[in-house]
């Protein structure tokens, strides 16, 4: 039943005589564990005839992954972003899961699916996931796909609680965090939102015509932001590398600049676990030049490294 099961899963019709083959079983048997999984709570059509032949359907579930609505398109979410490439080696095999995952999502799901897939701008594999809850997500990217007014309550960087009245433009993943960009009625502008700072977002049902982006695209946009962005640390490192490849390692999130046989790496970040993350991620030797608060995250990361690794 497992066998057929995947067979059914990978192939949009199978005709009858093909599946027993592939299986070994008499047409009979076969009728009798097509039952057994309709029992189970799949949905399998069948043709009768000479040409007849079976196809699984997507119900009104997700039968029997007892996956919550929310956990099923997360899984798709990674999925889709692991077969982008995120994740080294995984693309090929991503691609065979998701291809599965999104046949048996019932309509509702996939036009969630969806709607976060085509509504999300992401510049590659090296950024991160989403930490918050996954109800916010797709409720935001079907606000961007349908240009629906939305209301929510939002926690600025200083802690200031708002309530927001905005037109969702569109979803980007940047670094390890996702944003909003919307244009906010009661500002009269163009504003970018941390979605782990958004709470209760509510669709009102009224729909608007999109405004002109003042950048060239959502993600341009919310990385200007940033840049403007005061941030709490200055951050200087020595590294035993040559600038060309540290630079190809850092992109955009820092300055590299030559220095004898290695390089000098400056950013400005409001979170150490960046830089830290960078530097390790070097496989070269370093050394902190500032701030003091980032060289003993560096001396607590190291020890409890070396502590994990075990004795010797």
């Amino acid at each position: 039943m497992l066998r057929l099961l995947s067979l059914l899963q990978t192939h949009r019709y199978w005709p009858g005589p093909e599946l027993s083959e592939r299986l070994e079983v008499s047409p009979r048997t076969l009728r009798r564990d097509v039952d057994r999984l309709r029992d189970l709570g799949y949905t399998v059509d069948a043709v009768r005839g000479a040409a007849g032949g079976y196809q699984l359907r997507a119900g009104g579930s997700l039968p029997p992954l007892l996956l919550e609505d929310e956990e099923a398109v997360a899984v798709a979410v990674g999925l889709r972003t692991a077969a982008a490439g995120a994740v080294a080696g995984m693309d090929d095999w991503s691609v065979q899961a998701l291809s599965k995952v999104l046949s048996l999502m019932p309509p509702r799901l996939r036009r969630q699916m969806d709607a976060v897939a085509s509504q999300t701008d992401s510049p590659g594999p090296w950024e991160g996931a989403p930490v918050f809850d996954a109800a916010v997500l797709t409720t935001l990217a079907q606000a961007c796909r349908d240009s629906e007014l939305l209301r929510f309550d939002y926690t600025a960087r200083e802690g200031e609680a708002s309530h927001r009245r905005i037109e969702p433009l569109r979803l980007v993943s940047l670094g390890r965090r996702w944003y909003l960009v919307a244009w906010d009625r009661d500002r009269m502008d163009w504003r970018s939102f941390r979605l782990d700072r958004i709470a209760d977002p509510e669709p009102t049902g009224q729909r608007f015509r999109p405004r002109d982006l003042p950048a060239d695209d959502a993600l341009a946009f919310v990385r200007q932001g940033i840049s403007r962005m005061p941030q709490r640390y200055a951050v200087r490192a020595r590294v035993a590398m040559s600038a060309d490849d540290l630079a190809a390692h850092v992109g955009r999130w820092g300055t590299v600049t030559p220095d004898g046989a290695g390089c000098v790496l400056e950013m400005n970040v409001d979170d150490l676990g960046w830089p830290v993350m960078v530097l390790a991620g070097t496989g070269a030797d370093f050394v902190v030049e500032s701030p003091p608060e980032l060289v003993e995250r560096v001396a607590e990361v190291g020890a409890r490294f070396s502590r994990s690794a075990g004795p010797g």
